[in-house]
């Protein structure tokens, strides 16, 4: 009987995701019996429940802050326990978005022009203004640094940029890059090898958390996607050395626009959505691998000192 201590819902602005994922992989991993399963919240107990249950493997199945971006790995392996994808440094930097664009553009990976923003050195709103348009021009994408599902990511214009930078204050420091068009391009990566690419076409103004994750959005997805073979050898060659720069481990995705025939990389995924709209089962379905053999490969790659 292998012992499985799944993860889930946390505290981050992402936990109802988790709680989706987290009940997606319950409900197959259960059809199993050699699997004994156990659904925790990594609240006060959650180390507790961890030394008196003795897992075989930790499930992480947590997004966002608290959950993929290094802090629960580091009790992990504090712990000595065996846990699912990336490492500490790994989570930490991937989720830093700050960072791991700098990596991305030391190793000659095209990705958005990029500025750290600091609210503790506001200009006023014309001077603000003025320097955006120098810097990166109109529309401009804003965002949190450390954050994910598209939670609080805004296309902005000179009219609406002021008033979208103020409800991202909390943050105190957040990105602002420069607005790539074009089309929206997925690449999985599991176990160091290239698993596929999807394109996604939303209704919406672009891959946002209700595209994601809200059924009636409509957002289409598109597998095969329609580019030369060339093209997709070199996005997906991209989102490996990636994942690999990263020292991502298990499972990865990184999301791309694709204009004028460059890939972008916006940003790479160390902890992916497991829920029935997302991404990662749908290119693994299309590349013959069902949704209870993903999830056993993410378990075979459980590890600690990562």
């Amino acid at each position: 009987m292998i012992r499985i201590f799944i993860l889930a819902g946390g505290y981050s602005k992402e936990r109802k995701i988790s709680l989706s994922t987290a009940k997606s992989v319950y409900s197959e991993l259960k059809k199993d019996k050699s699997y004994k399963i156990s659904i925790h919240e990594p609240d006060g107990n959650f180390v507790k429940n961890l030394r008196k249950l003795k897992p075989d493997c930790v499930l992480n199945l947590l997004h966002g802050r608290y959950g993929e971006d290094g802090y629960v790995q580091a009790i992990l392996e504090t712990e000595g326990v065996k846990y699912t994808h990336s490492g500490v440094l790994s989570s930490s930097i991937a989720m830093d978005k700050y960072i791991s664009k700098k990596i991305f553009f030391k190793n000659k990976i095209l990705t958005p022009k990029y500025i750290k923003y600091s609210f503790k050195h506001l200009l006023n709103k014309k001077k603000l203004i003025e320097k955006l348009r120098r810097s990166f021009g109109f529309p401009l994408v804003i965002k949190p640094i450390n954050e994910g599902s598209s939670l609080n990511v805004h296309i902005c214009s000179a009219k609406n940029v002021c008033g979208n930078l103020s409800k991202l204050k909390e943050y105190g420091e957040i990105l602002i890059e420069k607005y790539i068009p074009g089309r929206e391009i997925q690449v999985a990566i599991l176990s160091e090898k290239i698993l596929g690419a999807i394109e996604l076409k939303p209704k919406r103004k672009f891959y946002d958390y209700q595209a994601k994750y809200n059924p009636k959005a409509k957002t289409e997805h598109i597998i095969p996607v329609a580019i030369s073979n060339s093209q997709y050898r070199k996005v997906t060659n991209i989102a490996l050395k990636a994942h690999k720069l990263l020292r991502c481990r298990g499972v990865s995705r990184s999301d791309f626009r694709f204009y004028k025939g460059k890939f972008y990389l916006l940003e790479t995924n160390t902890q992916p959505g497991m829920t029935s709209l997302s991404l990662v089962p749908e290119i693994a379905k299309f590349n013959n691998i069902t949704f209870k053999n993903l999830i056993k490969k993410i378990l075979e790659d459980a590890s600690i000192k990562k």
